[in-house]
């Protein structure tokens, strides 16, 4: 009985862990490995996706190849649908989950697409590819691995 408790107890703190999302966590920009459609990748970037209950909290920040510090926060549900914007360009987001360890977000303006990213994490979580189609607020094609 005793043994069983135990059990209990070591699922009970194990489960918060197994059912973390595999995109949560910090992710900084690889530069060496980031290919670019058009012009030189971003200088620095950094995303930090936090769990908050059902939503991810994406705050991301950097500095585009021509100095400009640029940064964005929204939020977006783990399951899919429509998502929060706080900061950035767009004021709409949103997330189609693809599996497991992909996703693609879509960014709205006024009712309109302005980009698509497809992500897609590492079955070992240690790196985040991520495929753009459409400009950034600097007029550039993205693509970023992180």
């Amino acid at each position: 009985m005793q043994n069983v408790v135990y059990l209990a107890i070591l699922l009970a703190f194990a489960a918060p862990l197994l059912a973390s999302d595999p995109f949560a966590g910090t992710w900084k920009l690889n530069s060496v490995r980031t290919k670019f459609s058009s012009g030189a990748p971003a200088k620095s970037a950094t995303v930090l996706i936090k769990e908050q209950g059902a939503i991810l909290q994406v705050t991301a920040t950097g500095i585009t190849k021509k100095d400009l510090p640029w940064s964005t926060k929204y939020t977006i549900p783990l399951e899919g649908g429509v998502g929060s914007v706080q900061e950035r360009d767009f004021d709409g987001v949103i997330v189609k989950v693809l599996g497991e360890h992909a996703r693609e977000v879509r960014y709205m303006k006024d009712g309109k697409t302005l980009r698509t990213r497809r992500m897609v994490v590492s079955n070992d979580g240690n790196t985040m590819q991520v495929t753009a189609k459409g400009n950034n607020p600097f007029g550039e094609i993205e693509g970023l691995e992180f």
